[in-house]
């Protein structure tokens, strides 16, 4: 069996693809694993100023950053941006599938347009981006990280968000399939799934998540973007070489109380017998 050496421990500056960098998670993500050394291709959909921002900041860390548009409504062919990232940056050692999208629609309401829209960007187009970033550390012969962001719901439902639900739990089982089909290649494939986090796309952004009070959530309050990259990070690193397959939630606790619940509750009083 090939046994490649772990990423980001041999010669030369590691490269990192960033799905949905613009802001949020992606941004924190692209950032924090600029400090740790490595090069970012940073995708973005809506949002182009904000992946220039993210670029920016990376190269405020001493490292080379490449942007470019990914819309994974429109796939097959919006996988082909993530090789075209590896292409200019030279190789591609880590795969961060972040870009996502969702809504807020009971079920009998919900159009087949909406349902399609939600499970291409969340689930279809991670499975084709991972497999461009695969094939390609393949041939690399090195090893590589793939790491999926799902969510609290990939483990647990919530009421509205049945097509961001699918994906989500589809995309947690996908990334276990991955990480026993790849692991033969030195690739390992993780999820994280987070919370309730401070991010555009919760209305949240910058918020300083100290003075946000969540009485449902173990911890008190929501998470802040940085707290999901450095589990990212640990991931897609040297550290987590013995680490595929799992799903790590970074919650502060909320898959504890229920994910229903959890961000919803009002009060303390859940906290006394």
């Amino acid at each position: 069996m090939n046994r490649p050496v772990p990423p980001c421990s041999g010669p030369g500056t590691p490269v990192a693809v960033v799905t949905g960098a613009d802001s949020g998670i992606g941004r924190a993500t692209a950032v924090r694993l600029a400090a740790q050394g490595m090069d970012v291709g940073i995708t973005w959909h809506r949002d182009e100023a904000g992946a220039l921002r993210t670029a920016e900041e990376v190269r405020g860390h001493g490292r080379r950053a490449a942007i470019a548009r990914l819309d994974l409504t429109r796939l097959p062919e919006a996988a082909g941006t993530v090789g075209a990232l590896a292409d200019e940056l030279g190789r591609i050692d880590v795969l961060v599938n972040n870009a996502g999208t969702g809504t807020a629609t009971p079920f009998l309401e919900l159009e087949y347009a909406t349902v399609r829209e939600v499970l291409d960007v969340d689930l279809v187009g991670p499975f084709l981006c991972g497999q461009v970033a695969a094939r390609r550390m393949i041939e690399q012969g090195e090893g590589g990280r793939i790491v999926n962001i799902t969510s609290v719901h990939e483990h647990q439902p919530r009421v509205g968000a049945a097509p961001y639900c699918a994906a989500k739990g589809g995309l947690g089982l996908l990334t276990q399939v991955m990480a026993l089909e790849l692991a033969e290649y030195g690739i390992t494939v993780n999820a994280v799934a987070p919370g309730e986090i401070a991010t555009p796309m919760t209305g949240q952004e910058d918020e300083d998540v100290r003075r946000a009070d969540r009485p449902g959530v173990p911890l008190g309050r929501p998470g802040d973007a940085r707290e999901v990259a450095a589990v990212v990070a640990f991931l897609a690193g040297p550290d987590s070489s013995y680490v595929t397959g799992a799903s790590w939630a970074v919650d502060g606790g909320m898959l504890r109380m229920g994910p229903q619940a959890g961000s919803h509750l009002e009060s303390d009083a859940w906290r006394r017998p």
